[in-house]
């Protein structure tokens, strides 16, 4: 065998982030047009300075565009952040700033504030450059006991997803918990969430983000706190101010904690995600990372080279198109499944995702390809936010198939028809069905569909039908943020009210969104206390309110049980029929004999008239022939009742045995038919029916 000569290697300076080992840790940064890089090292997240700055040396620390080193005396436990010094690319008005501190945008934990609200002293205004108030790196001991976890890897056609916030959700009254307010607190509630029948827990984000930023704004809204999340400070690390045990390290724990204690419950977790826009801002916005190391890559900017071109409404758009930010992009959805084992993510504003460099709509987006192809994300559950905040709509139309969407049509065609008004069945019926309208293209299927009816960003779903305007005066915007286009009803008050016939007619309408919800091809996910009638007071979009506003108020459980027994028992029955979770479109009824996987028929038994009517059934096969399961289930047969009166159905023959009562919104059962086949049930419900199919 011939020689084969050795070849000199310079150290491989990748992956990026602090990477501890027995030797030390490695550090790696992106800084293109970077000319001078200190690392700077603290053993006290509140240090005023470093125990040791680091210069990187070009001609030794620097491969491309990437600096590296190794520091023996680095440890877990230590902290860090970089300056940089450097010369702007051509036209781009960008100064690197020795003095300004930059946080690593791969750090896999951050130590800012010790606890929740924490101002560290400061007074109102800008974030510091520097010092004991700028939030640093955490190197963190990558190792864990996973003890066997695995990725319980549940069907998107058997997922049923519930929308919560870590802090939110155990923070309110009554909440139960011995650790509100955090990722522990979370895990006491996973018994509710499995007896409620949920598949996979999707959470508003809880990556690192500032809490304080109105603060540090120093606006009308300074005394408010960003509840929400939607403004991220780094993408690779869980929130600190989550963690019972500190933000030092402990928060990868604890939230590896919550994900392995989920899957053991048969619970998946989807992480809602904010690639679109970064806490920074727009221009004069404060510098955390991208800022201060290359706004050219990380943000579309205008032609000037200064303004920052403003698709989401918050000031900067992410650019994520450009080869730089994809690798980023990638490299962080990987951490998330690989080290965290999370199953899914949800993107906020996806539809950033199809713009370019120049904010032109590209036809095959490279992002959306590289992460729906990815071969370690395979498996991955991927849902878009189909839109922007500049116009850019793709609901039915997002550029990949193996992506779902919220279906915001879904949303506003379920809340008319239930609101009343003439001409709104056919579009019932469309969304009931799997919205074909928009998914049924070649290779898809109706679990492209997200169904809901509310979400975080709205009204819940007591608001929805308690009243008629959005009350965002607590955001002090004045009440111009928030969605005015709700299509809701108060039914005669605007807001909670005595009338205990309102009171009645409310709780049905949220009974029938939930009947709906469960029994609409697609994938349905259920806001967080939906079950059990919270309310924000008729506030539709608190993203700001780090109070009884937005907690979930546990006392509402004990208030409308029934509410919940329900709720679990219309999850039950759309877990027990395949016929309402199908993977590809309903076909039909053949006119002549009547055969097929969907009957739809009015209140006489005939064709509905879809112009006019508000009142429709429709009668589902349960054979597995029709369902592609594996085994034959019950027949089910809908009946929506949208008019305030009652209306007699004529029921179609049972196709197998004798029709029973399932699952109703009425108050007391209606009584089946013993002769003829007239079925009267009240206004305002939802009924739902089963024949054997043997």
């Amino acid at each position: 065998m011939p020689n084969i000569p050795l070849i000199d290697q310079i150290p491989v300076p990748v992956p990026f982030g602090a990477r501890p080992d027995e030797a030390g840790t490695s550090f790696t940064l992106f800084a293109r047009h970077a000319t001078r890089v200190w690392l700077l090292l603290f053993d006290d997240p509140r240090a005023e300075q470093p125990w040791q700055e680091i210069e990187l040396l070009p001609d030794k620390n620097r491969v491309g565009d990437i600096w590296f080193v190794r520091v023996p005396e680095a440890r877990p436990g230590h902290f860090y952040v970089y300056r940089l010094s450097g010369e702007s690319p051509d036209h781009v008005d960008h100064v690197y700033d020795p003095d300004q501190w930059v946080l690593d945008p791969y750090a896999v934990a951050v130590a800012g504030a010790p606890v929740w609200g924490d101002t560290l002293g400061l007074k109102a205004g800008p974030l510091p450059r520097n010092g004991s108030a700028f939030p640093k790196g955490v190197i963190v001991d990558p190792t864990y006991d996973w003890d066997g976890d695995t990725h319980p890897r549940t069907p998107l056609a058997d997922t049923i997803i519930y929308e919560a916030h870590v802090r939110g959700y155990t923070q309110g009254p009554n909440h139960g918990v011995s650790h509100p307010g955090t990722y522990r607190g979370l895990i006491e509630k996973i018994p509710y969430l499995q007896e409620l029948g949920i598949t996979a827990l999707e959470l508003l984000p809880m990556q690192e983000f500032d809490e304080m930023e109105y603060y540090h704004a120093k606006d009308a809204r300074k005394n408010l706190r960003n509840l929400w999340g939607y403004s991220t400070v780094n993408f690779f690390a869980p929130n600190g101010r989550y963690a019972q045990s500190g933000n030092t390290g402990g928060q990868v724990t604890e939230f590896k904690d919550l994900v392995r204690a989920l899957h053991a419950a048969g619970i998946e977790v989807i992480l809602d995600i904010v690639f679109n826009h970064t806490a920074e801002g727009g221009e004069g916005g404060p510098v955390y990372s991208f800022r201060g190391i290359d706004p050219s890559i990380y943000y579309m900017l205008e032609e000037d080279g200064r303004t920052y071109r403003n698709f989401t409404g918050c000031g900067n758009t992410v650019n994520c198109n450009h080869p730089v930010v994809q690798g980023f992009i990638l490299d962080c959805l990987r951490h998330w499944v690989r080290y965290y084992h999370v199953d899914g993510f949800r993107f906020d504003l996806a539809s950033i995702f199809s713009r370019g460099e120049d904010g032109a709509v590209l036809p095959n987006p490279p992002i959306v390809n590289a992460i729906a192809e990815d071969p370690l994300l395979r498996g991955t559950k991927w849902i878009a936010e189909a839109w922007d905040a500049a116009g850019l709509y793709q609901v039915g139309m997002f550029p990949h198939p193996l992506w779902s969407e919220w279906n915001g049509r879904y949303r506003d065609d379920v809340r008319q028809f239930w609101r009343g008004g003439p001409g709104l069945l056919s579009a019932l019926a469309t969304r009931l069905a799997g919205s074909a309208d928009l998914y049924d293209h070649p290779g898809q299927c109706p679990l492209k569909s997200i169904n809901f009816v509310t979400s975080h960003d709205g009204f819940t779903m007591a608001d929805l039908v308690s009243y008629d305007q959005k009350h965002n005066e607590a955001n002090r915007e004045k009440n111009r943020d928030g969605e005015s286009h709700n299509l809701s009803h108060n039914y005669g008050v605007e807001g909670p009210t005595d009338d205990e016939d309102i009171v009645r007619v409310r709780k049905r309408q949220v009974k029938n969104f939930i009947a709906t919800l469960m029994c609409s091809q697609g994938v349905p996910m259920l806001l967080a206390g939906d079950e059990f009638f919270r309310t924000q007071q008729g506030n539709n979009n608190a993203y700001c309110q780090d109070n009884e506003c937005a907690w979930v108020d546990w006392r509402l459980a004990d208030t409308h049980a029934d509410l919940i027994d329900f709720t679990r028992q219309a999850i039950a029955f759309r877990r027990a029929h395949p016929s309402l979770r199908r993977r590809d479109f309903l076909k039909g009824c053949h006119p002549e004999s009547g055969d097929g996987d969907i009957c739809w028929f009015g209140v006489d038994g005939k064709m509905p008239n879809w112009d006019h009517d508000a009142t429709v059934g429709c009668l589902l096969d349960g054979r597995k022939d029709h369902t592609g399961a594996d085994e034959d289930k019950d027949h089910v047969l809908l009946l929506f009742n949208a008019l305030p009166e009652p209306v007699t159905f004529q029921l179609p023959p049972p196709p197998g045995g004798p029709w029973q009562l399932a699952l109703h919104t009425q108050e007391t059962a209606p009584p089946l038919p013993e002769k003829d086949n007239g079925l009267e049930v009240d206004g305002r419900t939802v009924t739902l029916l089963t024949s054997s199919y043997k």
